[in-house]
C-alpha cells in the first residue's frame, strides 16, 4: 500500500517546494520508493518531461520546475504524473491550463472552475492512481495555504 505525505504550508512562498525536495532526497537515500506530486500548480517556470502520446507514443508535456526538481531528488525521471494540472498564469485573472502536460487553453478563473474543473480533478486523480500503482512513498505538495 502506497504511503502519501502532505507538505503543506500557511501559504505560497513559505517553502513547500523545498521541503518535499528534501523529503524525496532522503526517502530515496534511505532506499525507499518515492515520487513527487503536485495534483495542481500555478507557475510560468515549466520544464519539458516525457508523457505518452495520444497514440501510446512517446512525446513531450511540461511541468512546474518544482516537481521537476522534486523528481530529480527523488532520482526518478520527471514526467507529467508529478504535476498533472499546471495553470500558467497570463494576467486579467487568465490562465494557460495544461494537463497532462499538453495545453488545452487559456481560461479565466471563474470559466475554469465552474466548467474544467471536474476534468483537471480527475486528470489529477488518473496521476496519483499511476505514480500509487509505481512507488511505495507519494510525497504531496499542497498548493498555496491549507
Amino acid at each position: 500500500m502506497t504511503r502519501t505525505v502532505l507538505v503543506a504550508g500557511t501559504a505560497s512562498h513559505v517553502g513547500k517546494s523545498t521541503v518535499a525536495a528534501g523529503l524525496c532526497r532522503l526517502l530515496s537515500d534511505l532506499g525507499v520508493s518515492v515520487a513527487p506530486f503536485k495534483g495542481q500548480n500555478m507557475s510560468n517556470n515549466a520544464r519539458a518531461v516525457p508523457r505518452v502520446g495520444p497514440e501510446g507514443g512517446p512525446a513531450f508535456g511540461e511541468i512546474g520546475v518544482s516537481q521537476y526538481v522534486q523528481a530529480r531528488a527523488a532520482r526518478v525521471p520527471p514526467r507529467v504524473d508529478h504535476n498533472p494540472v499546471l495553470l500558467k498564469p497570463r494576467g486579467e485573472g487568465e490562465s494557460q491550463v495544461v494537463v497532462h502536460g499538453r495545453p488545452v487553453g487559456h481560461y479565466d478563473a471563474g470559466t475554469y472552475y465552474d466548467d474544467h474543473w471536474d476534468d483537471a480533478r480527475a486528470a489529477a486523480a488518473t496521476s496519483f492512481e499511476r505514480l500509487a500503482d509505481e512507488y511505495d512513498v507519494i510525497v504531496a505538495e499542497g498548493a498555496g495555504s491549507i
